[in-house]
């Protein structure tokens, strides 16, 4: 367990060494110039298609956990430890949904 965790912290060490002088080294406020936005529209248009993707396509199964998690509430009857199991299954794709579709909105937030 110990060698776990001293593993876990040495890999930690090892990547802020390396991150960090990197993240240092880049000045935030330059300007992009007309060559560099294009480069970068082209590389982040695959992205969001994948993104999409994975989007439209987690949509679809949470609208089927949904169903599922509602069935299993309706189901439940005086079972109250099946009604909190259909409550909290409801709760997470729901959790789950927010952070999927409020991604973009967030990472242009911090950016």
């Amino acid at each position: 367990m110990r060698a776990c965790v001293w593993g876990a912290l040495f890999c930690l060490a090892c990547l802020l060494g390396t991150l960090v002088p990197s993240v240092w080294a880049v000045d935030l406020n330059d300007e992009l110039t007309g060559e560099e936005k294009s480069a970068f529209d082209e590389i982040l248009t695959p992205v969001m298609k994948i993104y999409n993707l994975v989007k439209y396509s987690a949509s679809a199964i949470a609208a089927i956990a949904l169903l599922f998690a509602a069935i299993g509430y309706m189901t439940s009857g005086s079972d109250p430890r099946k009604r909190d199991s259909a409550k909290n299954t409801a709760g997470y794709v729901v959790m789950g949904l927010f952070i999927i579709w409020a991604t973009p909105y967030i990472v242009n937030f911090l950016v």
